[in-house]
């Protein structure tokens, strides 16, 4: 009798933890994944952010309007960036680039280059409708010349970036669906292999209540140490990321870190409850023909 005992409590203990381990892997998957969005979502809004144009300043202009509109464009909810450069800055640049005083060339002619404002702006408005209305605003002003981007790549850019977006979400919907699928699947066999036990406390008259709340605690508590095993992994995964590849600096913030966590562990719990009150509904509620399918 006692090495029955013995033989059903390690029965239960293996199932257990092999249960445990498949939800862990599951989240472990999400949570790179999560990672992996995180990441790319960063990376196309530092994309987008590079997006901008030229202003170009009149020769004729002076210092003191160059200074007020510098000021007036820094002062823009759009605005993510602004850099002056200087008719001076943009002949040493030119110089640096070609290699050779290129101004030996033109003799007495005047140098052509004119000061610019370069803008870069928020992601959110790094768009062909929102620089056309701060081109149109840029042309009030009495000392730009002209200003100069490239309306077809914005375009093309932007259109490119929201059908990575829309890919992301419905892989996103896949791998929860999936998610939810494998965890429910993992309790519900859990509970299979306890039916018996169900069955004999429903038959000394415990009610629903009594009956699934242990049952509750125990897959409710293999979420969490599932969630907490996840999370190593996954913090031990991103750590070797950075190591070998730090450009992705997925540490860049923590509440990106905080939030995914703190989802990898509400979305296994929730998950684990969900599946063992509809995986206990069906035993409670089952003919005894059904305990033996």
């Amino acid at each position: 009798m006692y090495s029955e005992n013995k033989s059903t409590k390690r029965r239960f203990a293996g199932s257990y933890f092999v249960s445990m381990i498949s939800i862990a892997l599951v989240l472990f998957v999400m949570g790179m994944y999560a990672f992996l969005m995180t990441y790319t979502d960063n990376l196309l809004n530092h994309i987008k952010e590079n997006i901008g144009f030229e202003v170009v300043i009149k020769s004729n202009a002076k210092e003191s309007s160059i200074k007020n509109l510098r000021d007036e464009l820094s002062k823009k909810k759009y605005i993510k960036s602004i850099e002056y450069i200087s008719k001076e800055e943009a002949t040493n640049r030119l110089k640096e680039d070609l290699g050779d005083d290129f101004l030996e060339w033109l003799g007495d002619v005047e140098n052509p280059l004119l000061p610019s404002i370069d803008i870069r702006f928020v992601s959110d408005y790094a768009n062909n409708d929102s620089m056309a209305m701060v081109e149109k605003w840029l042309g009030t002003k009495t000392i730009v010349k002209e200003v100069i981007y490239q309306k077809s790549l914005t375009s093309t850019i932007n259109t490119n970036i929201q059908r990575v977006k829309i890919a992301i979400f419905a892989i996103s919907i896949i791998l929860l669906l999936i998610a939810i699928v494998l965890i429910s699947h993992t309790i519900r066999l859990s509970v299979y292999s306890k039916r018996f036990i169900v069955r004999s406390m429903q038959l000394v008259g415990a009610t629903e209540g009594f009956i699934m709340k242990p049952f509750l605690k125990t897959f409710m508590k293999q979420g969490l140490w599932a969630a907490i095993i996840a999370l190593i992994f996954i913090t031990i995964s991103l750590f070797g990321i950075k190591q070998y590849l730090p450009e992705t600096d997925l540490f860049q913030s923590n509440i990106y870190i905080f939030k995914i966590y703190l989802s990898i562990i509400g979305i296994s719990l929730l998950l684990t409850m969900l599946s063992t009150f509809f995986s206990m509904k069906k035993y409670l509620n089952a003919d005894i023909d059904q305990f033996y399918a």
